[in-house]
């Protein structure tokens, strides 16, 4: 794709101004600032909640030691179990 240069802008925005009319284009760009706004607050709002749950969370779980091996593969029921 080509680089626009400055002659290609105007052109674009003179097209645009024709097509949409100059009453048109400041309600379109306002929807677009509030919905730029929206998204920016619902962002940041996601951060929140993430920062906050993030202390909140269980440590990981220690897993208990496998079971005590003997010579023939079977443990004795005298092995006491340590952790």
């Amino acid at each position: 794709m080509p680089n626009l240069g400055t002659p290609e802008l105007i052109i674009i925005a003179v097209v645009v101004l024709v097509l949409f009319g100059s009453k048109k284009l400041p309600e379109a760009a306002r929807s677009v600032g509030r919905s730029l706004r929206i998204l920016k607050s619902e962002t940041k709002g996601l951060r929140d909640d993430e920062a906050s749950l993030a202390p909140a969370a269980a440590p990981p779980a220690i897993a208990p030691a496998p079971p005590a091996q003997t010579a023939n593969g079977v443990a004795s029921a005298t092995t006491e179990k340590t952790l």
